[in-house]
């Protein structure tokens, strides 16, 4: 069953992408190992199934090798149009170090032969340290590759909102910027998204389901000893920040009569209560190729609307937890 026209928004005039996109960050090697065929197999499951949109990175391991690879076979199977019906949004995360034009074009033209493209659709530069201030000129450079059409459109990720605005005053146009959102991770509500009203630039999101601990099979369960994947020791280190495990259970309590009400799961309602924050274009779903797919369940956040009550309790659990910004920063601040 297709998905809804409401699931897909222009990141761009020229640039519609699916609100829940297919994040890659799971083929990097850090939650264990993938087989690539199966892994390519498994892309055209997504794309049949209406989830258009790749979320990766020139270091998550064979990602783009695998975007590559599946524009390839999909040329073959169905006719170049159906490129058309794709979009792959690639990352460039440098070593901070000079950022000369030649640097730039070098690795941009990387992630061009690996995923099979000329121009990319979306590249998302992310900078490791703010003391150099060399980033400005990668972006100057990545804005000369965009205007010779190597690039389609330029965006950020986890860029905090005082280097957000440093980037914008550089005359450097910028569609989007990734950050930490969650029912746990409030953060962008804090300064980056009044920021990104007033400059029309919009949001995608990471860690939405915390690691998968946004989940049904967590309700009721002890605090868990070992941790199984890269992203549930990153998302259980949040979650303890944020307020613990008690009040992560007394959250998802407060979850599940919600997705009961709406006929949905825990992390439908989750996934819901982020994409209907202001500015927020989409959000990363991981996908394990191969292995285990939501494909269904998924889809079911687009039948979904929270009402007044829904809402009213999700923020009574906020209000009992440590202040984030306090803690850790601005989004990005995590990294640095």
């Amino acid at each position: 069953m297709p998905l809804p026209p409401s699931s897909y928004q222009p990141l761009a005039p020229d640039l519609t992408i699916c609100r829940l996109l297919n994040g890659m960050w799971q083929v990097s090697g850090y939650h264990g190992s993938i087989h690539p065929q199966r892994a390519i197999a498994a892309m055209f499951d997504y794309l049949d199934a209406g989830y258009t949109t790749w979320d990766l990175a020139d270091h998550y391991g064979p990602a783009e090798d695998f975007i590559g690879e599946w524009r390839r076979q999909l040329v073959a199977q169905r006719g170049e149009a159906a490129l058309a019906q794709t979009q792959a949004l690639t990352k460039w995360v440098p070593r901070p170090m000079k950022m000369t034009r030649q640097l730039v074009e070098e690795n941009i033209n990387i992630s061009r032969r690996r995923m099979g493209m000329d121009c990319l659709d979306l590249l998302q530069f992310h900078w490791w340290d703010y003391r150099n201030p060399a980033y400005l000129d990668a972006l100057q450079h990545l804005a000369d590759l965009q205007a010779e059409g190597k690039i389609r459109h330029l965006a950020l990720t986890n860029f905090d909102t005082e280097h957000l605005e440093i980037i914008l005053n550089h005359g450097i146009k910028i569609v989007s910027n990734q950050v930490q959102f969650s029912l746990i991770d409030r953060r962008p509500e804090a300064k980056m998204i009044p920021f990104c009203q007033q400059h029309g630039i919009q949001l995608l999101t990471y860690g939405t389901l915390c690691g998968g601990f946004l989940a049904e099979q967590y309700l009721g369960q002890p605090e868990p000893r070992r941790l199984e994947t890269v992203s549930q020791k990153k998302y259980k280190n949040m979650i303890d920040a944020w307020g613990g495990w008690s009040l992560l259970q007394r959250l998802l309590q407060t979850l599940q009569p919600i997705a009961h009400k709406h006929q949905a799961s825990i992390a439908n309602v989750a996934v819901r209560f982020i994409l209907d924050r202001p500015m927020v274009a989409g959000v990363i779903i991981g996908a394990r190729l191969g292995i285990s797919q939501h494909l269904e369940d998924n889809s079911h956040v687009f039948n979904l609307q929270l009402d007044s009550e829904d809402l009213a309790q999700l923020e009574a659990i906020s209000q009992q937890s440590r202040n984030l910004m306090q803690i850790i920063g601005d989004c990005g601040d995590e990294y640095r």
